[in-house]
C-alpha cells in the first residue's frame, strides 16, 4: 500500500557532522539528484538507507516511493488513514504524509531522490546487520493493526532481549518497543561478534550512550546517539 521503501528521512542541523559520523561507521554514499534545494545526503549499509536533510520537517520519517501519488492518497483515505499533509499539483514534486498510532510520520514521494549505488547487503557497517527500525508505543495492538492494513506482517511479542514486536515487509522491517525501553525511535543492529565491534568503536573514539535499555549488558550491547539525535541500538546476537 505504501510502495517501495526509500529512506529513513532524518532532520539534521549540521549535515556535515551527521555525514561524517555515518562515514566513520562505514556507511557508503548514494548519489543524490536535484529534487531538494536544501542540503541533502544519503548513506547506506546496503540494508538500511538514511536520508539526511538540513531542513525542518517531522523527523524521522519512514519515506517510500509510489507512482500516482494522488490515487494512492485516495486509496489510503479509503482505508481510514488520516492524511497529515500533502503537496500535490502538476508543477510540484508530489508527496504527502500521515502518522501511525505511535506518532511515527510516513511520507510517500512520487519518485526517487537518489541513485541506490552498489552497496550490497552482505557488507554490513561497523554496527553489524540491520534488524529493524523500532518505534516506541504503549499500544502494540494498535500499531500492529495499522501496519497490517498497509500490507506488513506482524509477529508475536517477544520478551528477549526486551519486550518488543516485529512487523516485517519485503523492503523494511519495523519493530515496536515500550517507551520505558527507550523513549525514541531506534535503528536496531545485531551481530554475533558485537562485543568485538563495540571494542572497535571505542578504539575509534566513537562515544557510546549511557542510556542502554534495562537488562542489556554494556559489555556486549551498546547504544549510540548520532549528532542529529538518531538512536542506534547494537545487540549481541547469540546463535
Amino acid at each position: 500500500m505504501i510502495g517501495r521503501f526509500h529512506e529513513i528521512s532524518i532532520r539534521t542541523d549540521d549535515i556535515r557532522a551527521s555525514v561524517e559520523f555515518y562515514e566513520r561507521l562505514e556507511f557508503s554514499h548514494c548519489v543524490t539528484n536535484d529534487t531538494w534545494a536544501h542540503p541533502y545526503g544519503v548513506l547506506t549499509d546496503g540494508a538500511i538507507t538514511l536520508g539526511l536533510h538540513q531542513y525542518k520537517f517531522p523527523s524521522p520519517s519512514i519515506t517510500c516511493v509510489k507512482e500516482d501519488i494522488p490515487a494512492q492518497l485516495r486509496a489510503l483515505e479509503a482505508l481510514g488513514v488520516e492524511i497529515a499533509w500533502q503537496r500535490l499539483g502538476d508543477d510540484v514534486f508530489n508527496e504527502f504524509g500521515f502518522v501511525d498510532p505511535s506518532g511515527q510520520m510516513v511520507t510517500l514521494l512520487e519518485a526517487r531522490t537518489y541513485s541506490p549505488g552498489g552497496r550490497q547487503r552482505g557488507a554490513p557497517s561497523l554496527l553489524g546487520d540491520f534488524v529493524e527500525f523500532s518505534l516506541p508505543a504503549t499500544d502494540f495492538d494498535a500499531v500492529r493493526s495499522f501496519w497490517e492494513k498497509l500490507g506488513f506482517i506482524a509477529h508475536a511479542e517477544n520478551e528477549s532481549p526486551y519486550l518488543h514486536c516485529s512487523i516485517t515487509s519485503d523492503h523494511l522491517n519495523l519493530g515496536v518497543h515500550r517507551p520505558r525501553t527507550l523513549d525514541a525511535p531506534m535503528l536496531v543492529f545485531a551481530a554475533e561478534d558485537m562485543p568485538a565491534r563495540i571494542a572497535r568503536l571505542r578504539e575509534l573514539d566513537i562515544p557510546l550512550s549511557g542510556e542502554l535499555p534495562r537488562g542489556l549488558s554494556p559489555s556486549s550491547n551498546a547504544l549510540l546517539s548520532a549528532p542529529e539525535g538518531t538512536q542506534l541500538l547494537l545487540l549481541h546476537e547469540h546463535t
